[in-house]
């Protein structure tokens, strides 16, 4: 069985992108964390934009695809949204900032 590292978990979920701002969860500083056990089981820490998101099942589904797509032996990919701490342009990547405008 191939070991599936965090890091290699990251640049999966850069392909996947919100639907309401056009940019990736990763550089939208939306994703708090990654495990990965020894059974190659994935779990994604994350939180949305606010809690009110419609399109946070699709954007949890997204994970699961990109991430069990892009990894051979990926057993399960579990995504936990959290609210603490609570999202904020701050947690953006320079790229994302810069791809929005945001300065």
């Amino acid at each position: 069985m191939a070991t599936i590292t965090p890091e290699a978990v990251y640049e999966s979920m850069k392909e996947v992108i919100d639907p309401e701002i056009g940019v990736n969860i990763v550089d939208l500083g939306l994703v708090y964390g990654v495990d990965v056990d020894e059974q190659n089981n994935v779990e994604v820490t994350m939180t949305l934009t606010s809690m009110g998101c419609p399109l946070g099942p699709v954007i949890i589904r997204d994970i699961q695809n990109a991430v069990a797509g892009d990894h051979e032996g990926v057993n399960e990919v579990n995504v936990r949204i959290v609210w603490s701490p609570p999202w904020s342009i701050e947690m953006m990547s320079e790229d994302a900032k810069d791809e929005l405008g945001i300065w």
